[in-house]
């Protein structure tokens, strides 16, 4: 057919049909390339955990991989396009300093994330608090660790943020010391307010014997004479046992008519006399 001077069928046979081999053979490409890049990177997770290597070092290494496998997927998708992957790479090189000079923080985060990675301060699982946050590490990315709460929300956080400040780990100890303040009346018997502490200590099967739990007296305050009980249990166990002490506690002070008092203040009022 020709059309205006145009060969359609030669316009067809020149053009449509050669770039159209070439589109689908870059999506082929791309698409067969990312399912094999994901199964190399599943089979490399899974050489790494029979190697016993750290679970978020494993994750990490993974994403490293997989997006560095991908570059090479675009780069051959790209080459079937008839693209020079040469010249590619120079533009993308060029490309790259620019936007890591627009993106530093990005970049931070990263290096950040390998520091995490290599120091280790934490471990997938573990309880900590970083950046003013806490909750139990799940996984640390590329650029954002992320961590789950204790009602179930998820907290994603920059890995520059938790790196440059301070961590607390709470789950890096195999124990734990629960610090209480117990305060009584300053007419209450204290000897018999501190037998009644220690028997508690006892009792209680998840405190540990070494070290042994302390209690003194650390206060005496305005409105009540404070005791320091110091126990001592796993690292597990901290929240369950200072709970149930806390419980325990007020029960035996009720129960022997020890009284656990509230701050109280006295106001004393004067009737003045008016002279008439």
């Amino acid at each position: 057919m020709d059309i205006a001077g145009f060969d359609i069928n030669h316009l067809i046979d020149i053009y449509l049909i050669p770039w159209g081999i070439k589109i689908v053979t870059a999506l082929a490409v791309f698409i067969i390339g990312r399912w094999i890049a994901k199964k190399l990177v599943s089979v490399l997770k899974k050489v790494m955990a029979k190697g016993s290597v750290d679970e978020m070092l494993s994750a990490f290494i993974g994403n490293i991989v997989y997006a560095l496998l991908l570059v090479v997927i675009v780069l051959a998708a790209l080459e079937q396009l008839g693209v020079n992957t040469t010249s590619a790479l120079a533009i993308l090189g060029a490309a790259g300093l620019a936007v890591g000079l627009a993106l530093q923080s990005s970049l931070s985060n990263f290096a950040a994330g390998v520091m995490l990675i290599m120091f280790r301060p934490f471990q997938k699982g573990d309880f900590v608090e970083a950046a003013g946050q806490s909750g139990v590490v799940e996984e640390v990315q590329i650029f954002n660790t992320t961590m789950k709460t204790g009602d179930n929300r998820q907290i994603i956080i920059p890995n520059g943020q938790i790196y440059g400040g301070t961590i607390v780990n709470y789950s890096a100890k195999d124990t734990r010391r629960i610090d209480l303040v117990i305060g009584i009346g300053y007419d209450d018997d204290i000897a018999k307010a501190k037998e009644i502490l220690a028997d508690l200590m006892v009792q209680e099967n998840r405190i540990l014997a070494d070290p042994a739990p302390a209690i003194a007296l650390g206060e005496l305050g305005d409105s009540s004479v404070n005791f320091n009980v110091r126990p001592w249990v796993a690292s597990g166990d901290y929240w369950p046992v200072r709970g149930d002490l806390l419980e325990r506690i007020k029960l035996a002070f009720d129960a022997a008519g020890i009284s656990i008092p509230y701050p109280q203040q006295d106001v004393h009022m004067y009737e003045e006399k008016k002279i008439a």
